[in-house]
C-alpha cells in the first residue's frame, strides 16, 4: 500500500509542477522610491518603580513612560496606564479618537470596557490585545480596580480629539 501511494504522488507531481507560473518582475519605474530616514535609535531600559507612575492626559489615570520617546527621539512612544479606581463612567466615558499611525495596547492585569467605532462594546481582559486604527472613535466605558495596560503608539507626539 506504501508503494502505491509513493507511485501516485509521484505520479501527480509532475502535473503539479506543470501548472505553477513564474512570478513576473516588477516593471521598473526609473525612479527609486524615497523614504525618509529614521532617527537612531538608543539603548533605554525602564525597570519597574511604584514612584515613576504619574499623571498624564487624563485624570483617571497614571501613566509610567518606558523612555522609548527619548530612544527613538520621537518616532514611538509607550508606557503602562494604570487606571485610578473607582470607575467614574461620567467622567471616562468621552467619545475621542487619537491623530495617530499606529496604536496597539495590550492589557497586563484586571480588564477594561471599551467601545470601538464599527466593534461595538468589548471587555478586554488581561492577555487581551488590540491595535486601534488611526483615527477610530472609541470610548473607556468601564474598567476593573486592578486595570494596567501597555500602550504603544506612533508617533510619539500626537493629539487626541474629544468628539461631542
Amino acid at each position: 500500500m506504501a508503494k502505491t501511494r509513493a507511485k501516485a504522488k509521484s505520479a501527480a507531481s509532475p502535473a503539479r509542477r506543470a501548472k505553477t507560473t513564474k512570478r513576473r518582475p516588477l516593471a521598473k519605474t526609473g525612479t527609486k522610491a524615497k523614504t525618509k530616514a529614521r532617527p537612531k535609535q538608543t539603548f533605554v531600559v525602564s525597570h519597574h518603580r511604584e514612584d515613576d507612575f504619574e499623571g498624564g492626559l487624563r485624570r483617571y489615570a497614571k501613566y509610567r513612560d518606558l523612555g522609548i520617546s527619548q530612544a527613538t527621539k520621537g518616532m514611538v512612544q509607550a508606557h503602562v496606564i494604570r487606571f485610578v479606581p473607582p470607575c467614574r463612567p461620567e467622567e471616562v466615558s468621552k467619545r475621542h479618537y487619537h491623530d495617530v499611525e499606529f496604536q496597539m495596547v495590550y492589557v497586563l492585569k484586571g480588564w477594561i470596557k471599551t467601545e470601538l467605532e464599527g466593534q461595538g462594546a468589548i471587555v478586554m481582559k488581561a492577555g487581551s490585545c488590540w491595535i486601534q486604527p488611526p483615527r477610530i472613535e472609541h470610548v473607556v466605558l468601564d474598567y476593573s480596580d486592578d486595570c494596567e495596560v501597555l500602550e504603544v503608539i506612533l508617533p510619539a507626539d500626537f493629539k487626541t480629539v474629544e468628539l461631542a
